[in-house]
């Protein structure tokens, strides 16, 4: 079945709010259309609520606390990183209570290893990214962190299917290296392509360990399809509108071996109708060579976030983006 979802953030600052508009929204499902959905994340509480914050909340023996530089790795955490861990808490007591009895399938997102060593600073020094065996202690932390919030979630809603989906908008650019130093004036080294994917790999099966399917989702111009691939996840989600031929052809490779694209196809800056944005999709679909019928495998999704959105316009795109699952689901039964 084609499946609809989102990316993740939400408008406002109302969690509870928030958690009923996804559930009421994806919980119904058109024939031939399966919907996931997900604890939304709402970056519009500040400092804590935003991505980095939330994915560095999740470390394990690595405190942070916010600076003016950004986020940076402490001897002892303050009360930056008390105000996360209370967001957090929020977040699960009340998406236990809104879906309290539920058995099917939900999401959560984290930010991966690679954006936070990119965004994240080290106590006394530069990025994180500047420092092999400081990545690598991240990428462990945050692996060993994934399991324990998965693990909660479990507890908290029994009958969730959970999917974990990793969130690597800064990967494009950490592996082409264009992350640039605390100065400015250059760049950082950028790990070779086998390291990168290991480490990505690692987090992939801390994932799947804590009995979660996973998802790497990049929006970063110039996504590394083949390395995304290569780390093993159940699927993979791009902003499809911003794709390059070549990495069309390598989505067709990554469809072929078995994994499922979820194509971030409706744009939340110029909404398109539904039916033109499926029609595109499936064009593109004959061009790579792929069987309509393997329409039924895509997960759709906006293009990115809803958080600068309305609630409305928020709750609009998540219709269309079920009615655009729909129409693929019809392509694909022709």
């Amino acid at each position: 079945m084609v499946l609809a979802t989102g990316i993740g953030s939400w408008p406002g600052t109302d969690i509870r709010g928030a958690l009923q508009s996804v559930r009421d929204l994806l919980t119904e499902a058109p024939e031939g259309v399966s919907v996931l959905p997900y604890l939304p994340e709402l970056p519009a509480r500040g400092p804590g609520a935003d991505m980095i914050g939330r994915g560095a909340g999740l470390l394990v023996d690595l405190p942070v606390d916010l600076q003016p530089q950004g986020w940076r790795l402490v001897d002892h955490a303050g009360r930056d990183a008390e105000r996360t861990g209370s967001w957090r808490r929020q977040d699960l007591d009340e998406l236990a209570e809104v879906f309290d009895g539920w058995d099917g399938p939900l999401k959560v997102q984290v930010a991966g290893p690679w954006t936070l060593a990119s965004e994240l600073w080290l106590p006394l020094g530069d990025r994180v990214l500047s420092d092999a065996g400081a990545t690598r202690d991240l990428a462990e932390s945050l692996a060993e962190g994934i399991g324990l919030h998965l693990a909660e979630l479990a507890r908290l809603v029994p009958g969730a299917q959970l999917t974990l989906q990793i969130d690597e908008p800064s990967l494009p650019a950490v592996v082409l290296g264009r992350v640039r130093s605390d100065s400015g004036y250059r760049v950082l080294q950028a790990p070779d392509r086998s390291q990168a994917e290991h480490v990505l790999g690692g987090v992939v099966s801390a994932a799947r360990a804590a009995g979660a399917a996973t998802v790497l989702h990049c929006c970063g111009d110039e996504p590394p399809v083949d390395l995304l691939r290569g780390a093993a996840p159940e699927a993979i989600a791009l902003d499809v509108n911003t794709l390059t031929t070549p990495a069309w052809d390598a989505i067709a490779t990554a469809v072929e071996a078995g994994t499922r694209l979820w194509a971030g196809v409706l744009s939340t800056s110029r909404p398109s109708a539904y039916d033109q944005v499926s029609q595109r999709l499936a064009t593109r679909w004959h061009e790579l060579g792929l069987p309509p019928a393997s329409l039924d495998d895509l997960g759709v999704t906006p293009a990115c976030g809803l958080a600068g959105s309305t609630p409305s316009d928020a709750a609009a795109l998540t219709r269309a983006t079920i009615e655009t699952a729909r129409a693929l689901a019809e392509e694909a039964a022709r």
